[in-house]
């Protein structure tokens, strides 16, 4: 088992740098990163603070079996929300996966529909249409995308997908969950 690789995903997935980790546990920069490359094992009580600092537990560090980890995901499995008053719904297509590392959705707006406003973040978003066209407001800017072609975008600006085709329009949208 590679316990640094699991450490560096936790802190990552923590958006925590190496020094914050390190701040956080009282143990230097230059030691998680020994750690986080497996050139260095923890003390129990020293491993004990990190999970903790990121928010694991050890049964839950330790737990590898594959078998509880879904990898297909079904019709069944797929949330919607409808929002009449903007024209969009939206279709979570893996569970919890705003706790994961990317978030795939499907957008289906209707004629004038528009997706809620983002304030600027970290995130990296990927969009293809897949009927219709949409405007990217980004920044100051704007792109358009009609069937059969992607944007895709870092956040790092306020941004808003709307529906500038006349009928209906449908995207495939994955996003990182990083935040600012």
């Amino acid at each position: 088992m590679e316990i640094g690789k699991k450490i560096k995903n936790l802190r990552l997935k923590k958006g925590l740098t190496q020094e914050e980790l390190g701040e956080r546990t009282d143990l230097s920069k230059g030691y998680i990163s020994q750690l986080e490359r497996d050139l260095s094992s923890p003390s129990i009580e020293t491993f004990f603070d990190i999970l903790e600092v990121l928010g694991c537990t050890p049964r839950d560090f330790f737990d590898d079996d594959d078998r509880k980890r879904k990898v297909v995901y079904s019709k069944e499995d797929i949330t919607d929300y409808l929002d009449e008053e903007k024209g969009y719904r939206i279709q979570w297509l893996v569970p919890e996966s705003n706790e994961k590392e990317m978030e795939p959705i499907r957008l289906f707006f209707e004629s004038n529909g528009e997706f809620k406003r983002f304030e600027p973040s970290l995130s990296e978003t990927f969009a293809y249409v897949m009927e219709g066209e949409i405007l990217l407001k980004l920044g100051g800017q704007e792109y358009k995308a009609k069937k059969g072609e992607s944007i895709y975008y870092h956040a790092t600006e306020e941004h808003q997908i709307i529906n500038c085709h006349d009928g209906s329009t449908e995207i495939l949208l994955v996003a990182t969950n990083s935040y600012l």
